[in-house]
Order: C-alpha cells, then sequence, then structure tokens
C-alpha cells in the first residue's frame, strides 16, 4: 500500500507540475522564458495530497483537493487576486454587463469573515441600512468562518424573492447585528444624471460597466440641451471601480484628444502600458466612437470630482487623471487606494484566474496603491466629519505603495488620530444628491465661486 502511494505521489508531483506548466504558459506564452520548477515543494505538495488520501476522515475527490490548492495559492498573494470557477467566472462576465441576482454587496474577506466594502445603492442590502466595514459572521445558520469568499458569495446570491439571514458584527455595537433580506435581480445603473439648480449639472457614476463611457455622454447630452451649463459636478463617491477602458472613456470625455489617463506597469511587458484619451483605448467591440457626439461645450465646463473613501480602482483612476491634468477641482475624502490591476486568464475548462499583474499611475507617475487619492479640497460627510471606512491599507496581503514606501504608515497614523473619528463613528446615512448632500452643496458653491472669477477675468 505504501509503495503504491509513495508512487501515486510521484505522479501527482508529474501531474501538479503539467498543471502549473499549463498554467504558466496560458498566461505567458511566447513572454518569458519558463522559470526552473520547485520540485521539492512540489515533492512537499505531493506528500500533503497523499496524507489527505490516505488518512482523511472522509474520502476527499481529487478535483476538489487541486481546486482548493490553487485556489488557496491565488488567495494567498493578496486581496484580490483569486480561483473563479465555472459558476464565478459566468458572474463576473454577468456582472460587468450591469446586471446580476443578490443582496447588492461588494465584499472581501477579513480574518475568516466576510467584510463589506461597499453597499450598492438601491439594492436590498443598502435599503436595509448594511454598512462599510459591517463583518458577515453568519449566512442564514452556516458561520462564515472557514468559508472561502466564492462559497460565501454563492450562498448570498440565489433566486429572486428568496430570503436570506445575515449576522453581522459592526463597530461600536454591543451584540450582532441580524437583518433578513430578500433577493432581487440587482440592476446596477451606471450612470444618472440631474439639474441640481439653473446653469449646474450632476452626473454620478455608481460603477465602470461595459457601456457606462457611451451612457456617460448620452446623459451629458441630455444636461446640455435646453440649458446654458455653467458648471459640473461628477460624482465618485462610494463607485468601487470596474472596467479599465471604462474609466479611460469617462476621463476621455472631458481631456483633450490622446491625452496620457493612465499608465501600467508589471512584470511581463503586456502589463506595461500607457492608456490615453484615443478610440483604441476605450473603445471595445464596437467602431463607433460615442465622444465624437458629446456636446462641444462640455469639455471646458468648470468641474468638481466628488470622492471619498468608497471611491475605488476605476474611479481613482479618473480623479486622478482629471487632478493631474488639471481639469477639474477633486473635492471630498481619501479614496480607498486601490491601485493594481487584475487580469482574467480564461482556463480552458469555462473557469478563470483573477491575477494581480500590474499596478496603476496616474500621469504625474503616483502610484494610488495603499495610499488612494487625496482631494485638493478636503470636505467632510457631515460637520461633525466622515465615517471611518474600511480601505485598502486595512486589507490583509495589500500590495504595498512602490512610489511612496511610508504611505501606509502614514494613512494608519492618519486614521488613528482623525479627531472626529469617534464623534463620526455612527453618522447617519444620507442619499447622495439629495437635500443633506453637504460634499454636493460644497461643490456647487465652489462651481458658483469659479464661475464669478472667471467672468471678472474676461
Amino acid at each position: 500500500m505504501g509503495s503504491k502511494l509513495k508512487q501515486f505521489g510521484l505522479v501527482m508531483t508529474g501531474v501538479f507540475a503539467g498543471v502549473m506548466i499549463s498554467l504558466n504558459f496560458s498566461a505567458n506564452a511566447d513572454k518569458v522564458a519558463l522559470a526552473p520548477l520547485p520540485v521539492e515543494e512540489l515533492r512537499a505538495f505531493a506528500d500533503v495530497f497523499n496524507a489527505i488520501k490516505q488518512g482523511y476522515v472522509e474520502p476527499v475527490e481529487d478535483k476538489k483537493l487541486i481546486t482548493d490548492a490553487i485556489s488557496g495559492m491565488l488567495s494567498g498573494l493578496d486581496p484580490h487576486s483569486a480561483y473563479l470557477d465555472a459558476e464565478a467566472f459566468k458572474e463576473l462576465q454577468v456582472g460587468t454587463q450591469g446586471e446580476f441576482g443578490g443582496l447588492g454587496i461588494e465584499v472581501g474577506m477579513e480574518d475568516g469573515f466576510v467584510k463589506v466594502v461597499s453597499p450598492i445603492e438601491d439594492t436590498p442590502a443598502f435599503r436595509a441600512g448594511v454598512k462599510t466595514g459591517d463583518l458577515i459572521v453568519k449566512l442564514d445558520d452556516t458561520p462564515v468562518k472557514g468559508m472561502s469568499l466564492n462559497d460565501a458569495v454563492k450562498r448570498m446570491r440565489g433566486k429572486p424573492k428568496t430570503d436570506i439571514t445575515l449576522t453581522i458584527m459592526r463597530k461600536g455595537e454591543n451584540r450582532p447585528i441580524v437583518i433578513t433580506l430578500t433577493r432581487e435581480v440587482i440592476k446596477v445603473q451606471s450612470v444618472k444624471s440631474k439639474l441640481i439648480e439653473p446653469g449646474y449639472g450632476y452626473v454620478r457614476v455608481a460603477q465602470f460597466q461595459e457601456n457606462t463611457a457611451s451612457s456617460l455622454v448620452q446623459h451629458l447630452d441630455k444636461l446640455a440641451k435646453g440649458n446654458d451649463l455653467k458648471g459640473l459636478v461628477l460624482d465618485l463617491r462610494n463607485d468601487p471601480g470596474g472596467l479599465l477602458h471604462g474609466a479611460v472613456g469617462v476621463a476621455a470625455a472631458f481631456l483633450p484628444a490622446n491625452t496620457l489617463v493612465v499608465s501600467t506597469d508589471g512584470r511581463t511587458e503586456d502589463a506595461k502600458r500607457e492608456y490615453r484619451a484615443a478610440p483604441e483605448d476605450y473603445l471595445r467591440g464596437t467602431r463607433d466612437d460615442f465622444l465624437r457626439s458629446l456636446p462641444p461645450a462640455v469639455r471646458d465646463l468648470p468641474m468638481v470630482v466628488l470622492v471619498n473613501g468608497g471611491s475605488a480602482s476605476a474611479s481613482e483612476i479618473v480623479a486622478g487623471a482629471l487632478q493631474d491634468h488639471k481639469r477639474a477641482v477633486v473635492m471630498g475624502t481619501q479614496t480607498f487606494g486601490k491601485g493594481s490591476v487584475q487580469t482574467i486568464l480564461p482556463l480552458n475548462n469555462n473557469t478563470a484566474i483573477k491575477l494581480t499583474t500590474a499596478r496603476y499611475y496616474t500621469p504625474s507617475g503616483r502610484s494610488i496603491q495603499a495610499k488612494g487619492i487625496e482631494p485638493d479640497i478636503v470636505v467632510e460627510d457631515t460637520l461633525n466629519g466622515s465615517s471611518k471606512r474600511l480601505r485598502e491599507v486595512d486589507l490583509q496581503r495589500h500590495l504595498g505603495n512602490d512610489k511612496d514606501p511610508g504611505a501606509e504608515r502614514k494613512a494608519e497614523q492618519k486614521e488613528k488620530t482623525s479627531p472626529a473619528e469617534d464623534e463620526a463613528a455612527e453618522t447617519p446615512r444620507f442619499e447622495l444628491a439629495g437635500k443633506d448632500d453637504r460634499q454636493l452643496d460644497q461643490a456647487i458653491n465652489l462651481l458658483k465661486g469659479l464661475q464669478i472669477v472667471q467672468n471678472k477675468n474676461k
């Protein structure tokens, strides 16, 4: 029996090595030479595999062991790399189109629990009062501890009109909060707009999806028709990000043609790129350049970009580009700080891996990773300050900031010494662009001031 298992272990070492070669080849074919295989480590893997097959209390399928090994390998890298099984891969593809089933929560993993990064507007979770930073410790009667993030997400998603009970631990609360939510088909409206008052338009981007930039142009066209616009607010608060080409397209709507929007840098050649305000960098699957129908006046309108701790990834790209090119004043609070690029690498069995392949940089060369965008004008959510939010620097195994190694320490000190932290911990929720939206009020006041200065200089 022992010799058979030993022989099986050698076979498994070869199989696992083959899997690793095929993964590496599919991701990096014709780019870099394959590194030597770590034979000793692969032998250790085979020994563990053998021990489980021989002695675990219940039989375990080979497929599950290999899949869990791959999943653990990726999740151990950073908070954003992951293995996507067939179902998760399909859900990712559907999610970028703007419609999926579930509760409406952007989540991550911390200390074995599901941590809420941001509830999505106008969804069951948002309406029930789920907050950024909440720890989900139970799904119905099942403890979350020990689940993978993918398994937890699968449990939260399901058929519309079915219920799920979340048990939540929240900072400042002495006992768990139990909330029963009814699942819905989550349709995320990427862009919303309205005229705040005569002459001043408001556009909110809630998430960067496949058609976000073209939808933005339609909204701007609608605002410009029949209105003598004097200023514009672009609201990126609580925008968790999304597709890179969507961010480039949104920035391109307000920048001169061919202007640098963002650059990326990683280990492989295709990770070293510049993305500009050019059709080849923001169009995908279409020959029609939607920016041609953009009202010309929009490109020169005075602008304020609103951001906060929930503004992440693609929204930080847009804010950073408009800030660096002096195209807009960035107002609000420091952003989330997700400055890394994830590449989806499909495998040959309808699964994929999501792998962090690069960091991105603003046009001036700033790295946002674990630091975020610092607004030109700091305006808190309320007079008492802003609620303390989960940020990239708070996530376990997050990438460091290669341009500013001290960024993490500075961010942590800022969080610890914030004078408004205690008062703001339970800041009541307010509606974005509603009557109690202090940041939007300040943005409009700034635009009016810019208009007065502009008129004086004519």
